[in-house]
């Protein structure tokens, strides 16, 4: 996840770009006094980022689950060892 960071931040400038079409579209939108191609970037980055979250998330989870579910059996464990003198 950092390495994604560090390289989404290495190449942050080509980010904010799209295809000729949809560039096209906004900048002619935008030069006419239209509004509507302001967003696009933001649309697009937003679509981009929402997988990687929803994955992370998941991925945090499971791995908090696993974490309670090894202390829990280390608990057990140890209470069910008996001494014998």
């Amino acid at each position: 996840m950092i390495f994604t960071f560090i390289l989404a931040a290495a190449y942050w400038s080509q980010l904010d770009a799209q295809c000729p079409m949809c560039r096209m579209a906004a900048e002619t939108n935008l030069a006419n006094g239209g509004t509507e191609g302001k967003g696009l970037n933001k649309g697009i980055l937003y679509m981009l980022a929402m997988p990687y979250i929803l994955v992370s998330t998941v991925g945090f989870i499971w791995w908090r689950n696993n974490k309670k579910m090894k202390e829990e059996e280390e608990a057990s464990d140890v209470s069910s060892v008996t001494l014998d003198y």
